[in-house]
């Protein structure tokens, strides 16, 4: 018998061709009747822009502006999620937006998304995974490998189409 799945992580960079994954997340949230929590990660600069920033940061006014700009970049990400389940949702599916949830938070991807993981107590993971070269295609995605590796908990990797093709 399979295990209930009463709460989806489902975790996107909202990009395009990530409509594959999303779809699966609303089928399995028909089926089992569950919440999907939709989570975005704001991920790190790289080391360089990160040293910079630490240091500009420093000044309590540079601080404040920064925390600022990122609360309204969670808002504007917020509404873009919104508006993308409403357009994506369609009757047939049996998913009402009340099941949907969504959490922007930042760092690390794959590191985010097994903490949330873990905070909300998901029953299952799903993302998306494209690649971008024939490499990358036998070796699946970094993030979605890493949260394979060490995740606790099931994950569901849906393969995403690259717009380019």
């Amino acid at each position: 018998m399979l295990p209930e799945v009463k709460k989806i992580l489902y975790a996107s960079d909202i990009d395009k061709g990530s409509r594959p994954a999303f779809r699966t997340a609303m089928s399995l949230c028909a089926h089992y009747n569950s919440e999907v929590t939709y989570l975005h990660v704001l991920e790190s600069q790289n080391a360089s822009t990160d040293n910079i920033m630490k240091s500009l940061l420093k000044d309590e006014s540079m601080q404040a502006l920064y925390d600022k700009g990122i609360e309204n970049l969670r808002v504007k990400l917020s509404d873009r999620i919104d508006r993308f389940c409403e357009a994506e949702l369609e009757a047939e599916d049996g998913v009402e937006v009340s099941n949907i949830s969504s959490r922007i938070e930042e760092g690390t991807a794959w590191k985010v998304i097994l903490e949330v993981a873990e905070d909300m107590d998901a029953d299952l993971i799903i993302m998306g995974t494209r690649s971008h070269t024939a490499v990358g295609s036998f070796l699946m995605g970094s993030t979605a490998n890493k949260v394979m590796q060490k995740s606790t908990r099931p994950v569901l990797v849906v393969p995403l189409f690259n717009d380019a093709k």
